[in-house]
């Protein structure tokens, strides 16, 4: 039977192993937190990638964007996508007692969620899907330890609503006590992801401290902070990010970014679609974690 198969050029439809799946539409609402951050482009790459891998199936998927992390909204906007009754919910949550709460209220309901890109406490998510943010974290504060030894650190993240951000501070403060005590972090600003906030930010910050001779970036906003950084003729300052956007690769080929520590965001896409599509359609269990490799990208090996 292979060998005729073989020959006949058969290709195996993967519906024939959950025929009932077919009659009727897989719905998945998808929300993100994306709008002015261009590191969820490959995140939504990744996801139409995966889809398109089920395309022997219905899928019924409805995108939503917001921009900054406004809890009200997100509330609003869970509500919206469980209207129209989506069997499985992929959420880059704000990490806060009512996300939580709705989160626990949908799973009892029937309705699964999928943590992508940042995960949230005390909530009883299926499975979350994305970075290691305190390793990440960690891996910079270490790549900093060998350029600077020691000097004065500015940090500048998003929004310490967001959980993967406060533990990429976590990890980088944790090292930084640990094996470089030369570093001294000694201002932390959000910029909500924002690159106006950002240049805002990162100006203020770098006029009431000018002794600052590094920054982390633990989320978007770069163009904006590095606008601030050439506004001041910083060129001084050494610069570390956490993504690999286009603009963060032409800061490494510029010399304005000494190096970033990207989080596989075309990746986290697919595994969080793909994860999606085998709990609804095969019954597939899945990890409660699926992180990403931290990798280390500098000029040289872009």
């Amino acid at each position: 039977v292979k060998e005729i198969a073989e020959r006949l050029g058969y290709v195996p439809n993967r519906a024939g192993k959950a025929l009932s799946s077919r009659n009727r539409p897989v719905r998945i609402g998808i929300l993100l937190q994306s709008v002015g951050n261009p590191f969820f482009d490959k995140i939504k790459e990744g996801i139409a990638a995966a889809k398109q891998e089920y395309s022997d199936f219905t899928i019924d998927s409805e995108l939503v964007e917001l921009k900054g992390y406004h809890i009200s909204e997100q509330l609003a906007q869970i509500d919206r996508l469980v209207e129209k009754q989506v069997q499985l919910l992929i959420l880059t949550p704000i990490n806060s007692p009512e996300i939580s709460e709705k989160i626990d209220g949908l799973s009892k309901k029937g309705i699964s969620v999928i943590t992508l890109n940042s995960d949230i406490e005390h909530a009883g998510r299926l499975c979350y899907v994305g970075c290691h943010y305190i390793r990440s974290g960690e891996t910079a504060a270490g790549l900093m330890g060998l350029m600077l030894k020691e000097g004065n650190v500015g940090i500048v993240t998003g929004s310490v609503k967001m959980l993967g951000h406060n533990q990429r501070i976590s990890g980088f403060l944790s090292v930084c006590k640990k094996e470089y005590p030369g570093l001294k972090v000694i201002d932390i600003a959000e910029n909500n992801d924002d690159d106006t906030q950002s240049e805002q930010a990162v100006f203020e910050m770098l006029k009431c401290y000018p002794e600052i001779s590094a920054l982390y970036f633990t989320a978007g906003g770069v163009t904006g902070g590095i606008r601030a950084i050439e506004l001041l003729g910083r060129d001084d300052i050494l610069v570390i990010t956490c993504d690999n956007t286009l603009q963060i690769q032409r800061y490494l080929q510029a010399g304005r970014i000494s190096a970033t520590v990207s989080q596989k965001p075309f990746r986290q896409g697919y595994e969080a679609m793909k994860a999606a599509l085998e709990y609804l359609i095969n019954q597939k269990p899945l990890s409660t974690e699926i992180y990403m490799d931290n990798e280390i990208i500098i000029k040289q090996n872009m």
